[in-house]
């Protein structure tokens, strides 16, 4: 059995209304010297198996056909065992 975790941002240049509010926030609590906060996924899979490409395939088709909208967002793809 292999772990995996997807990471999906928003691409730069789209705007983050989720990150500003949070940014926001974080200020109003005190918390200086923060800026630029974007706001994003993480998925953490369990896949049977241990053939590696074929799970970095697998995956891939996962987030191009339902984890990240990928006209506006980017993923990264980590497996371990």
């Amino acid at each position: 059995m292999m772990k995996a975790r997807v990471t999906v941002t928003l691409k730069n240049g789209v705007l983050d209304p989720q990150g500003q509010a949070i940014e926001g926030s974080l200020k109003s609590l005190g918390f200086s010297g923060v800026g630029a906060v974007r706001q994003g996924k993480v998925f953490d899979l369990a896949l049977d198996g241990s053939d590696e490409a074929a799970a970095r395939t697998a995956l891939t088709n996962m987030c191009e056909k339902l984890l990240a909208n990928t006209v506006i967002e980017n993923y990264a793809i980590e497996i371990s065992n």
